[in-house]
């Protein structure tokens, strides 16, 4: 299944320079952002980063750096957590989408490009 959030995730960077080529970016991530090849990683499906985190907190080299919990994928997860109707804030909508439907994620999709 792909996943689509942010448009080309907004505040994921990677620095190839610094990349040990461990993998511990792709085995953390929850939806196949990167991919390892010949020692190093590189970012594969840029749009599928919720921008959990996960990377840049398990890389040992400082490559990654991303802003956790930022944008309507974390509205989302804090809207479904507080049991209240998700808002990001950023005038998109979010607040009238809800993630627990195909039809609702099928509009997140849509609106998240302007987020």
């Amino acid at each position: 299944m792909e996943y689509g959030y942010l448009k080309n995730g907004e505040t994921l960077a990677l620095n190839a320079e610094l990349c040990v080529g461990c993998g511990a970016c792709v085995e953390v991530c929850p939806h196949a952002v990167f991919t390892l090849s010949s020692g190093k990683v590189s970012i594969e499906s840029r749009s599928s980063c919720m921008e959990c985190g996960a990377c840049a907190k398990n890389c040992p080299a400082g490559a990654l750096s991303v802003t956790a919990g930022v944008g309507c994928a974390a509205a989302i997860i804090i809207g479904k957590l507080r049991g209240t109707e998700p808002t990001c804030d950023c005038g998109c909508g979010s607040a009238s989408l809800s993630a627990s439907d195909s039809s609702s994620r099928k509009k997140l999709k849509e609106k998240s490009a302007y987020c």
